[in-house]
């Protein structure tokens, strides 16, 4: 399962920390003017879809999530269900199933939204809502644990922030995880896109000045204890990691809830579009 890493270059340094100072006294006045007036970045609407959808590579609009991702090595968790056991939905449930406005095809087919309300039910670990999608076995069946000393793990993701909730806009969409905690997340705050180190949320900061609806791809690779991250092909932060229990999360993991977001209702929210995503285990 290869999978063709697409980014847009000018996009990111455009962004904050990596401004357009820097392109302006590299480039001669004709070629700055044409940088200047065309787009730095590709919107969630108008980004293709994921190479794995069964319906786009048939001509058609997607109806479920299934046919814009191929979830046959995932379940998805949802923010809906009783108090700390929220539903989630396992292979061969799964690939027909979406849930509005949870875990749906986008408008545009292109996509399928991840939200997460804030006041949506939680794991019993976790205040914080999510849908979100966990790592399986090949059939689906069995939740997978791999080890970051052994073989090489890679999760590659093209997806983009389009919601964040009110008072505490931090939302995380994607994740490795260890046996006992996020070993590292891409995490949105406001408009501060940071990779995180165990409990250090601020590990990396990648841009200061992210915009909703900007797509991008972010991929991880970890071997030989090694947590590589890349965001739209370029290396951002390596993270040494030793565990033998470690799985790939991606979705929308809002980092708020009723206790410190308002208002406590549906239409406070964080939320993830995902256009494709890909695994691939090598020993």
């Amino acid at each position: 399962m290869t999978h063709p890493v697409t980014h847009n270059d000018s996009a990111r340094s455009g962004w904050g920390r990596r401004g357009r100072l820097a392109l302006a006294s590299a480039l001669p006045v004709a070629a700055l003017t044409t940088a200047l007036v065309a787009p730095v970045s590709v919107r969630a609407a108008d980004a293709p879809a994921g190479s794995g959808a069964r319906a786009a590579t048939q001509g058609g609009r997607a109806d479920l999530p299934s046919e814009v991702l191929d979830l046959g090595n995932w379940k998805v968790t949802l923010p809906i269900g009783e108090e700390e056991k929220p539903t989630e939905i396992f292979q061969p449930e799964l690939d027909g199933y979406s849930q509005d406005p949870y875990f749906t095809v986008t408008r545009s087919g292109k996509a399928v939204r991840f939200r997460a309300p804030v006041n949506g039910v939680t794991t019993s670990g976790s205040k914080n809502p999510r849908t979100e999608l966990r790592e399986m076995e090949s059939d689906g069946a069995d939740e997978i644990e791999w080890s970051s000393t052994s073989g090489k793990h890679t999760m590659t993701v093209r997806e983009a922030f389009t919601h964040l909730p009110e008072d505490k806009p931090h939302v995380v969409g994607a994740q490795i995880h260890g046996g006992d905690d996020d070993v590292t997340a891409l995490r949105l705050e406001g408009t501060k896109l940071y990779v995180t180190k165990g409990d250090t949320t601020h590990h990396h900061l990648i841009t200061d000045d992210y915009q909703l609806g900007t797509v991008f791809t972010v991929r991880y690779v970890v071997a030989k204890g090694k947590v590589k991250v890349y965001f739209n092909g370029r290396l951002e932060t390596t993270i040494a990691h030793s565990d033998p229990s470690n799985y790939f999360k991606t979705g929308a993991y809002a980092q708020a809830h009723c206790g410190n977001s308002s208002p406590c209702a549906d239409d406070n929210y964080g939320e993830v579009e995902i256009r494709d995503v890909r695994v691939r285990h090598e020993d």
